[in-house]
């Protein structure tokens, strides 16, 4: 029951943060500089509480190494893809369309884990693929740019099922605090936006910065809490049960973008079936796994 609490806490966060990302964007502030301010601010919370028990204890630098490798896949690669997802698709349809990420871990999974196969994880992984198609199928009310969105929120979608698979190879061979690991693969995010920030938008780093600091602080303390919550779930449960709860997110963010964006957003009825369809596929392997 904790595993599936701290999941689905995670996919809350998550959902949560798509429409931080997007209130940033709607505030004028920059969307690049606004995932390196995310990231930082992850880092800065997760390491406040992490630092003070790692200085008692001793951290084992090595071990921390496989956590910040995944933290260059996502949030570092996919942080960047998320943003410009959001700008051109909206939060909420972002958020489902990312529910693919549990469909590719549990595969991943299976075959690199060696985890457990269960009539569940299907059924439910097909009811996760059926909300996101449901999304999708109405294409004429995406257009071009919608379309570049859902094709980059789906990329989000392999990195993180990547990332997921890689982390919990990681905390089960390894003895690490999961918010020590989650300060590592942040701090890991952090840098790889600010490289890429510094080699392609140098000139308006600074300037992007100072404004995207208030209007992402959000989206930091959502992202921090969702990997906080995501490592801890993963230390305890496998891959093929946290990945799919972890993907009530979709549930989520069509709420928190109801209340926070509005009817901009352009929440439907489909959008609601899409995130139903996916939050039952993950209860459904959530309860029988």
């Amino acid at each position: 029951m904790t595993v599936v609490f701290l999941a689905a806490l995670a996919g809350a966060s998550f959902g949560a943060l798509t429409v931080a990302v997007q209130w940033g964007i709607r505030r004028g502030a920059d969307f690049e500089a606004g995932a390196l301010v995310a990231a930082t601010i992850g880092v800065v919370a997760t390491a406040t509480v992490a630092v003070p028990a790692a200085a008692v204890e001793g951290v084992d630098v090595v071990a921390l190494l496989p956590f910040f490798g995944a933290g260059l896949i996502a949030p570092g690669a996919s942080q960047i893809l998320l943003t410009l997802a959001v700008r051109h698709t909206g939060s909420s349809r972002v958020a489902i369309l990312m529910g693919a990420a549990p469909l590719i871990s549990i595969l991943m999974a299976l075959l690199l884990l060696d985890e457990t196969f269960h009539l569940s994880l299907v059924i439910g992984t097909l009811l996760i693929v059926l909300g996101s198609i449901a999304l999708v199928g109405k294409r004429a009310r995406l257009g071009r740019a919608g379309r570049r969105g859902a094709v980059l929120a789906l990329l989000c979608a392999g990195l993180f099922a990547a990332r997921d698979i890689l982390l919990r190879g990681a905390v089960r061979d390894d003895d690490v605090s999961p918010l020590l690991a989650a300060s590592s693969s942040l701090l890991a995010a952090a840098a790889f936006i600010l490289v890429y920030l510094l080699l392609w938008h140098r000139e308006r780093l600074r300037a992007g910065l100072l404004r995207a600091v208030p209007a992402f602080a959000p989206a930091g303390l959502a992202l921090a809490l969702g990997y906080g919550t995501l490592l801890m779930a993963l230390d305890r449960g496998r891959v093929s049960v946290v990945s799919p709860l972890n993907a009530t997110g979709s549930l989520w963010a069509v709420i928190f973008a109801a209340l926070v964006i509005g009817r901009s957003e352009g929440i439907n009825r489909r959008t609601v079936l899409a995130a139903l369809l996916v939050v039952g596929g993950g209860a459904l392997i959530g309860t029988f796994s």
